[in-house]
């Protein structure tokens, strides 16, 4: 699946950059500029960065898990609430136009 069409970088590429980076320090911080760097892309109109957001949360949630299984450790999950909260918080103030807004 084609994540970003300005760069034509698929699903595929971000979950296995987002590996590879784990695997160089599994608590680090990752986000979609890191991400892009390690690719040496660049955000042009930055539309796709809350699905690289969502990715990156999914593939390091599913690589902590697998990592963690032999020490039954448990993996909290942030998906959820990311997405509660932007559900909350994101779509309320979308640049600050009124609902009726209308351009033309």
């Amino acid at each position: 699946m084609l994540v970003c069409q300005c760069n034509m970088i698929t699903q595929k590429e971000v979950e296995d950059t987002i590996i590879s980076m784990l695997d160089a320090d599994p608590w680090q911080l990752i986000v979609p500029a890191k991400v892009y760097h390690t690719m040496s892309k660049r955000g042009r109109c930055c539309g796709c960065f809350p699905n690289v957001v969502e990715t990156i949360i999914r593939v390091t949630e599913e690589y902590h898990q697998r990592h963690d299984q032999s020490e039954g450790a448990e993996v909290v999950t942030y998906l959820d609430q990311v997405r509660a909260l932007r559900e909350r918080y994101g779509s309320r103030f979308n640049e600050r136009r009124q609902k009726g807004y209308r351009a033309a």
